[in-house]
């Protein structure tokens, strides 16, 4: 079994990451393979709803959002990271994800995913609202944990003296591993997944 675990943040090795790299420790620790992309300082697009993707499962541009939909079809479950700017995630990593689930969601359906969000003091809440909203239409299983999966502090080294957050890391990574390895034991067990119903999309205007 494997984790892709997208870090937002444009640094690679600063708090956020620290925060990822606790979770990938426990699972790595339960037999489960980890696989980090870090989106970084580089320029990303916005979705500019051109409707290239449509019946693709690919974003016509082709950078960060294809490796991570390509990524995302090889793995089991998907981690997302980032630094809390402003009261809401980074404008890159909702950019990034507009993008991989508009034109890649199938690679991630009912997948298992979960949010750490990173702040040196407010505005953690909002951001995980914010960034678990893609899972709900990809009918993604939400993984929780002790407490929000929020770690604080300004530094990696503040961010290890969280003991709360710290702590909501490992069971965040507990708990991942327990809902993978219940899946797969479910699908041997013969488990089917629910037939998904479509058809009807009721518009306010008409």
């Amino acid at each position: 079994m494997k984790v892709l675990i997208v870090n937002g943040s444009p640094k690679e090795n600063g708090c956020t990451f620290t925060a990822l790299r606790i979770v990938a420790d426990e699972l790595e620790k339960e037999g489960i393979e980890t696989e980090f992309i870090h989106l970084g300082k580089g320029p990303v697009r916005d979705c500019v709803a051109c409707g290239g993707c449509r019946g693709k499962g690919l974003c016509v541009f082709d950078d960060v959002v294809n490796e991570i939909i390509r990524k995302g079809e090889a793995s089991d479950a998907l981690i997302l990271g980032s630094p809390v700017y402003y009261g809401h995630p980074t404008g890159r990593i909702l950019s990034v994800l507009d993008r991989v689930f508009f034109a890649g969601s199938g690679a991630f359906t009912r997948k298992p995913g979960a949010v750490v969000v990173s702040a040196r003091r407010g505005g953690t809440t909002a951001s995980l609202e914010v960034l678990e909203k893609p899972f709900g239409l990809a009918q993604m299983p939400v993984i929780s944990s002790t407490y929000w999966n929020m770690v604080h502090g300004n530094t990696p080294e503040q961010v290890l003296q969280d003991a709360e957050g710290c702590q909501s890391m490992r069971n965040l990574g507990r708990n991942m591993a327990w809902i993978l390895k219940s899946i797969r034991a479910g699908k041997e067990a013969g488990i089917e997944e629910p037939e998904t119903v479509r058809g009807n999309s009721t518009n306010f205007i008409r």
